[in-house]
């Protein structure tokens, strides 16, 4: 028997084998990447759009002259559990990375805050509404900048 052949083919095996490994393994990883990207995405824009139309929900009630105070205060209560912000907040939470789980986690207190500004006795003449808006506005901008940037780390 040739020992020369029986290494050759031996060898020719082992490089075979190992090069079908390195490129499954590669074409997991990009298929792995992939995936996570696309629920991001999908979590990212669903938690955007509960933030978003909260916002426009507490907005519209607020134009609302025809409601008693404590209508107001249970219809804003309403608002932001429908929307499903606090479910995709902990999703946020858990899944996005921390400096964006923090962002997350601002806008949704700006906009809580916003909510709670309808506790007071008289939000035809609340002079505090603008500045909350605002701060929901900025709030908003950041998480969109920061999901944008982790969304093209990859």
């Amino acid at each position: 028997m040739d020992w020369g052949t029986l290494a050759g083919t031996a060898l020719g095996a082992i490089l075979g084998v190992s090069t079908t490994l390195l490129a499954e393994r590669s074409r997991w990883r990009r298929e792995n990447s992939a995936r996570e990207r696309a629920v991001k995405q999908q979590l990212y824009a669903e938690y955007l759009g509960a933030l978003s139309l909260t916002t426009h929900r507490l907005r519209d009630l607020k134009r609302d002259a025809g409601l008693t105070r404590e209508d107001r205060m249970k219809q804003a209560g309403e608002i932001l559990g429908s929307t499903n912000a606090y479910h995709l907040r902990y999703q946020m939470l858990i899944i996005a990375p921390q400096g964006l789980g923090d962002d997350a986690d601002q806008a949704f207190m700006r906009i809580r805050d916003l909510r709670d500004r309808f506790d007071g006795a008289d939000m035809a003449n609340d002079s505090e509404w603008p500045s909350a808006m605002s701060a929901v506005r900025e709030a908003l901008d950041s998480l969109r900048r920061t999901m944008r940037s982790d969304l093209t780390a990859d």
